[in-house]
């Protein structure tokens, strides 16, 4: 895996790939630094993080994209999948990469809070918990470009398609607003819950028993408990929407609350997306 890592962080500074992440990402937090915190003369830098998620739109499928399309497109992807190493440690080895360079920059922006340190007292419950919150929104970014780039050999296509799911998870909150919450389509959205589990369950294993088990019960479960109590199901789906919603989470966190639930989520996210790209590979590595 260190093989790996190493050769990813170096593939980084010999392209432009990774120079154009870190000037991007230092760049632009340190104009609404200035703008924020030095014009305006406010000690809130995590204002400033608040502001700048609108970067994932850019950085997150610049570090991403060619993870794999790269691989893909020089013909180099079956000599990863043919290598001794097990797949998970070369996603992961990929991912960890990212994940650096990520780190890297954000290392450099807590510069900007430390010079304003010198000139008066700052909320640093609150810079540290957006720190924590924007960091964890990073990686589990980045576990989505790189399921997206295993998924294509272009690299424009791979960016293109981070930025639009990314996107999707700004919008969750405005989402939620505009879905129906009554009982009876909480039950109709439980099913579809239910049919898309088996049919994930079925694509990973190959089991179509458990896939179809899993299905039916998922649908039975549902069905028994909107029969007992349909009630409890009113005002789901937008719960739904706002529980996945990744910056409602964030929001917390800058005003300098933590909780386990949303850090939990953060972890997974990446847990999640990594486990998806293993199994594509593992599917195109026997094909």
């Amino acid at each position: 895996m260190t093989a790996i890592i190493s050769k990813e962080l170096r593939t980084y500074f010999t392209q432009m790939s990774g120079y154009i992440f870190l000037a991007l990402t230092i760049f632009i937090t340190a104009l609404f630094y200035v703008f924020i915190n030095v014009f305006q003369l406010s000690p809130n830098f995590h204002f400033v993080l608040s502001n700048v998620t609108i970067l994932f739109f850019i950085i997150i499928p610049t570090l991403t994209m060619r993870l794999f399309a790269d691989e893909v497109r020089n013909k180099t992807d079956q000599l990863l999948y043919t290598s001794p190493l097990p797949i998970w440690h070369i996603v992961v080895g990929k991912y960890i990469a990212a994940a650096a360079l990520f780190m890297i920059a954000m290392a450099v922006t807590m510069l900007f809070p430390l010079i304003s340190a010198n000139f008066g007292t700052l909320p640093f419950s609150q810079i540290v918990g957006a720190y924590i919150g924007y960091i964890l929104i990073g990686l589990g970014f980045i576990s989505i470009g790189l399921f997206i780039s295993v998924m294509t050999e272009n690299q424009i296509i791979a960016a293109v398609a981070t930025a639009g799911a990314i996107f999707i998870t700004f919008l969750l909150e405005s989402l939620a607003a505009g879905m129906p919450a009554d009982a009876t389509s909480s039950l109709v959205f439980l099913i579809v819950c239910s049919l898309i589990l088996g049919g994930v369950l079925y694509n990973s294993t190959k089991n179509i028993y458990g896939g179809i088990i899993l299905a039916v019960l998922g649908i039975a479960v549902s069905v028994a408990f909107y029969l007992v109590n349909p009630l409890m199901y009113d005002g789901l789906i937008p719960g739904a929407f706002r529980w996945f919603s990744v910056f409602t989470r964030f929001d917390n966190m800058t005003n300098g609350v933590l909780h386990l639930a949303d850090i939990v989520f953060y972890i997974t996210m990446p847990i999640f997306f990594i486990y998806l790209t293993v199994n594509v590979i593992e599917k195109r590595r026997w094909k």
